[in-house]
């Protein structure tokens, strides 16, 4: 007893004498330890320095008790005043109930990603969406093709059917009446789809490239979707100089004038007119900031290989939703394929720009959370297609599809080669020489 009397006696004395060498106790010490390991986790992340908006500062607070009480009158409501004996119903006011809830979660308790306006909590709304849509791509993955079709008649009755395929390549002279016959609603889909692009991507030379690379992997795709098969005039006129241009050429315009813009954020309250007022909640929807990307493949391997993989996930965002379509039996027209789509592009925003910091920026060393969950997601719904089209796309691919991205393939290779090995070697010796001839 006396031996361990004198051993915490010894113990205390110590913990004194620590306290009264630096005024801190060993739990502030190790509190201020795990602070600063915290701090440099969040360093090596992508980190966007932009400050919270001082306008309309009831949002900016925490709300989270007044959120939690919304949302338990509102499920307290549905609780009672919906039909219990209507087990449809009841499953998917129970799905909308759920899906409420991990949204809510996830803007309460989700960081903050690198976009500020119209407010963070919607960007980690949208991230909570993604989580939800991951997971539901998740379970659809583990049920049979079957299975899965019958799970789409739960959102609409009518679907579960087999879809007639349209073929645009059975007219193919350029003439008015086959031309203003191929015009329909997706050419509008064209143009709103490169407008969205455009502010993703925010480069012309990328839009141009995706672009020409849609319609090649159209071509090289025929055989398995028929809606692929396009004549010529709608490849290269009516889609790329026609609606891909329209659209690429406004959001564009869109993202220069957002550049040029000056940004001067002032309070509502310090706008005296009704006018003004009215002109900044409006702001309010827009940009806090704008960063131009500035690719560069060319610079180093890093950006090229880059490069390479952003483009792969543009043209995989854009050929798995014909194939889901197809595989799930949905109209290209359907709620369920525009809603898909929407949401992408939300995803897509923040998740470019996080690409864009990892991309471009040497203190970066992780990927953000948003583009993690979208590359997890695109590579999730190809999984999906692999799985679904065994037995349904029996034709092989055509002998020059094979060789035209064996020499496309064989190029990216050669050229990455040549830039990033060849060439700095040859630069090598002439630097040596001049060196050695200064000196």
């Amino acid at each position: 007893m006396s031996g361990i009397g004198g051993q915490q006696n010894t113990t205390e004395a110590d913990g004194r004498l620590r306290n009264d060498k630096d005024g801190l106790s060993l739990f502030q010490r190790r509190a201020i330890a795990a602070s600063e390991h915290l701090q440099m986790a969040r360093n090596s992340s992508p980190k966007f320095h932009e400050s919270n908006d001082p306008t309309l500062e009831f949002f900016y607070h925490p709300r989270t008790l007044s959120v939690l009480s919304v949302l338990l009158a509102g499920f307290l409501y549905v609780a009672l005043y919906i039909d219990p004996s209507n087990d449809m119903l009841n499953t998917k006011w129970g799905l909308v109930a759920l899906c409420s809830v991990f949204v809510v979660v996830s803007v309460v308790l989700f960081r903050d990603g690198p976009f500020i306006r119209p407010h963070p909590a919607f960007w980690r709304g949208v991230l909570g969406l993604n989580v939800l849509y991951e997971m539901f791509l998740v379970f659809l993955l583990f049920q049979s093709k079957q299975t899965g079709r019958q799970i789409m008649t739960f959102f609409d009755p009518s679907l579960g059917v087999v879809l007639p395929e349209r073929s645009y390549g059975d007219k193919c002279a350029l003439t008015w009446a086959n031309v203003s016959d191929g015009i329909d609603i997706f050419v509008l889909a064209h143009s709103v789809g490169w407008f969205g692009k455009a502010l993703i991507i925010r480069n012309h030379t990328m839009c141009w490239i995706l672009s020409i690379a849609f319609e090649l992997s159209e071509y090289s795709l025929a055989h398995h979707l028929p809606n692929f098969n396009e004549c010529w005039w709608d490849h290269w006129i009516l889609d790329v100089l026609t609606c891909n241009w329209l659209g690429i050429y406004v959001g564009m315009k869109w993202c220069e004038h957002f550049k040029m813009k000056t940004y001067t954020w002032h309070g509502i309250r310090q706008i005296q007119s009704i006018k003004g007022k009215i002109s900044r909640a409006g702001a309010q929807f827009t940009p806090h900031s704008w960063t131009v990307y500035e690719w560069a493949p060319t610079r180093r391997f890093k950006n090229f290989a880059g490069f390479i993989l952003f483009a792969v996930l543009i043209l995989l965002a854009e050929l798995n939703v014909f194939y889901l379509k197809s595989l799930l039996w949905i109209p290209p027209e359907h709620p369920l394929v525009i809603t898909r789509l929407s949401l992408l592009f939300l995803f897509s925003l923040p998740s470019a720009r996080e690409y864009y910091e990892y991309y471009s920026n040497p203190r970066c060393k992780r990927m953000g959370a948003h583009c993690w969950m979208l590359i997890a997601t695109l590579l999730t719904e190809l999984l999906i297609i692999v799985k679904f089209a065994r037995g349904e796309f029996t034709e092989p691919f055509p002998t020059s599809v094979i060789l035209f991205w064996s020499l496309v393939m064989f190029a990216i290779a050669g050229f990455s080669l040549w830039r990033f090995v060849v060439i700095p070697r040859l630069k090598q010796p002439l630097s040596q020489n001049n060196h050695m001839k200064a000196h």
